[in-house]
């Protein structure tokens, strides 16, 4: 049905719906052209969509590698050597910052680098950025093997093992934490060297730890391979609380 206006009366049409003029076509005829005008127009829609959400993408990514990278990490436990605090399968949070404003300590359980490491493969500096981008989102495996255990013994302490019990500096170390079944062989005594840790895994029967040299074990931990301190358990959800 055809309603005569005065053209005052008339508000302009949407840019996105151009005017028809009324050139004598159809009902049917002008009913097509706004549908296919809209048409013409949607590349150009994808398109300013397209611009927003790459930059929020990129930004989103980018912000979540900061985190990884310098604030909290997450961490996935593959074997038994700290249980019973950690279980195979368990996910941790790991806090990085904390090292920038406290030092590692006694019973800090700690998450570190391969002090050992294999020689790394030359990739250049377009390859290291593209490797640190992709560990980064998680696709790219680190160039070296973390471990988590326990920090037992600082630089200078002297430590000894005997029969299962740990002393330091000469005292007796009350652990609450270590698993029922306890490994009871004598160890040192030993003197810490300077910048580097002691650590022990809480299930000492299975932790090839600061006990043993490599390629057995760990040997002494430097300091500035500390990635940061394990402070809680986020998955599963039965398991969800701090680590002591």
């Amino acid at each position: 049905m055809t309603e005569t206006r005065d053209p005052a009366e008339v508000a302009d049409p949407a840019p996105s719906e151009p005017r028809v003029p009324d050139d004598g076509a159809s009902t049917s005829e002008q009913r097509r052209t706004p549908h296919a005008g809209r048409h013409r127009h949607e590349p150009q829609t994808v398109t300013a969509t397209l611009r927003e959400l790459v930059p929020l993408v990129l930004s989103a990514l980018l912000l979540a590698i900061m985190i990884k990278s310098f604030l909290i990490q997450a961490f996935f436990i593959p074997t038994s050597s700290m249980e019973p605090t950690l279980r195979p399968g368990d996910r941790i949070l790991v806090c990085r910052v904390c090292k920038l404003f406290s030092d590692v300590t006694y019973g800090d359980v700690i998450v570190f680098s391969d002090p050992a490491p294999a020689p790394h493969e030359a990739r250049g500096i377009v390859g290291g950025f593209v490797h640190w981008l992709g560990e980064g989102i998680g696709v790219a495996r680190p160039e070296d093997d973390d471990f988590i255990k326990r920090v037992v013994a600082l630089e200078g302490d002297t430590w000894e093992m005997r029969r299962g019990l740990l002393f330091v500096n000469g005292a007796r170390v009350i652990e609450k934490y270590v698993a029922e079944e306890q490994d009871r062989r004598d160890f040192g005594p030993e003197t810490v060297p300077d910048g580097m840790l002691f650590v022990l895994g809480d299930n000492r029967l299975h932790s090839g730890d600061s006990r043993f040299p490599p390629p057995g074990g760990l040997g002494y931990i430097p300091e500035e391979k500390v990635i940061g301190e394990a402070f809680v358990i986020a998955w599963p959800v039965d398991r969800i609380g701090g680590i002591d």
